[in-house]
């Protein structure tokens, strides 16, 4: 059965919102990545998703859910999640050297969800599985004060600096892990998007090989919070269609908020 073109799921879905206009919907229909797209954190507004007002009331519970995305959204083989992938337990939940903290403290937030500090607030989560390359996304919708959003921001723009290459235990064994920045679509207010890949040092060819994206977006006093990850394909476009689209729905639902006021 072949795979649903994520683009051409996420360019019905925005395609669909009634403020886009007729030529949004041109550029997103033809599933390429749009010539302005930038790479890594930028403090500035994309000129095709306004700035969110910073007067925005708090989500209720009822909007953060409306919020998220789904597997709806993402097409085949997106499917909802039946729980949390075991590559978590036994790669993601790794140690480092003393020497490697700020190495350590990235991946202590990926697996515990809380890239942005456990003071900020999840409003909704939503977990799917990839059923072909049984890859898993997870998603979040978060509340925390802007300048605590961009402080980790910044903070995931200088891990390919400072942690490009190290080395982690998991399960007590080595993993060679390498960070990388990602493209990013200009989605929300700020953003910034990261590339894992970790890799069991072993003799064997066959050993496991962890490939994670990571993505944070800010929106107002919200921010959206994504990784997808593997031990086989990762889809790119599964990643940017999720941010593209999950920023502009909390944009829109940040309006209507403000707008019931």
């Amino acid at each position: 059965m072949p795979r649903t073109p994520v683009r051409a799921a996420l360019a019905a879905a925005l395609c669909a919102a009634t403020l886009l206009t007729a030529s949004a919907c041109d550029t997103v229909a033809g599933l390429g990545r749009p010539a302005s797209a930038v790479r890594g954190h930028s403090s500035a507004a994309s000129p095709s998703a306004p700035a969110t007002p910073a007067a925005a009331p708090t989500l209720t519970e009822a909007q953060a859910q409306a919020a998220l995305i789904s597997e709806a959204d993402l097409g085949e083989p997106w499917v909802a999640t039946d729980g949390f992938a075991t590559w978590r337990e036994s790669m993601l939940k790794a140690g480092t050297e003393a020497a490697e903290a700020e190495c350590g403290k990235l991946l202590d937030a990926l697996y515990a969800e809380e890239l942005l500090g456990p003071d900020a607030t999840t409003r909704a989560s939503v977990g799917l599985d990839d059923l072909y390359d049984e890859a898993q996304l997870r998603y979040q919708v978060v509340a925390h004060t802007p300048d605590a959003v961009d402080g980790t921001l910044a903070w995931l723009e200088s891990m390919p600096r400072e942690c490009g290459e190290f080395t982690a235990t998991a399960g007590g064994g080595q993993m060679a892990v390498q960070v990388t920045g990602a493209e990013m679509p200009e989605a929300g207010d700020a953003r910034q998007g990261l590339r894992l890949v970790l890799r069991a040092v072993s003799e064997y060819d066959d050993a496991p090989v962890l490939t994670l994206h990571v993505a944070v977006v800010r929106v107002g006093d919200d921010a959206v919070v994504l990784t997808n990850g593997g031990l086989g394909e990762v889809s790119g476009d599964a990643t940017w269609a999720a941010v593209e689209l999950g920023a502009h729905r909390l944009t829109e639902v940040r309006k209507r908020g403000r707008a019931e006021i």
